[in-house]
């Protein structure tokens, strides 16, 4: 005949593993939808942060167009004009015309010889947030311009 000590601490282990998963229970399923809640804040948080960094482009983009007046000094690295040129796949007569120079002035610059100007500085700058397509978005009606004003010439 078993002890009925034994017995009993048996039935009473048994009983409180039973209580403890129920209660358990709640806490796990909580805890599961807790997670699923903060996967889709963290979803949500990097989709918000996109939109920030686009819209960020867009005014800085918008900024560098206006005056540089209201800017503090602005850097010229030779060396960077170079590698922006190249990064937009613009020749030096294109590139001159977006920044509204001649090539030889761009020539200059890349060189070292030569420094641009403040507003020539300001429109270089606004350059720099744009890719290859908005440049020839923009490089497009310019040339509209230039082949209208050679047959304006003739």
């Amino acid at each position: 005949m078993p002890n009925i000590g034994a017995m009993l601490k048996q039935e009473i282990a048994r009983l409180s593993r039973r209580e403890v998963r129920a209660l358990t229970e709640v806490t796990r399923k909580a805890a599961a939808q807790h997670r699923r809640h903060i996967a889709a804040l963290r979803r949500q948080v990097a989709t918000l942060e996109r939109q920030v960094a686009l819209l960020q482009r867009r005014t800085l983009g918008a900024a560098a167009a206006a005056p540089s007046a209201a800017r503090g000094k602005q850097r010229f690295v030779a060396k960077g004009l170079k590698s922006q040129r190249a990064r937009l796949g613009l020749s030096a007569a294109d590139y001159g015309k977006l920044v509204g120079v001649t090539a030889q002035s761009v020539y200059n610059w890349e060189r070292g010889n030569a420094t641009p100007r403040g507003d020539q500085l300001a429109r270089i700058a606004s350059l720099r947030a744009i890719g290859k397509r908005e440049a020839m978005a923009r490089l497009a009606p310019l040339a509209a311009k230039a082949g209208k004003a050679k047959a304006a010439k003739r």
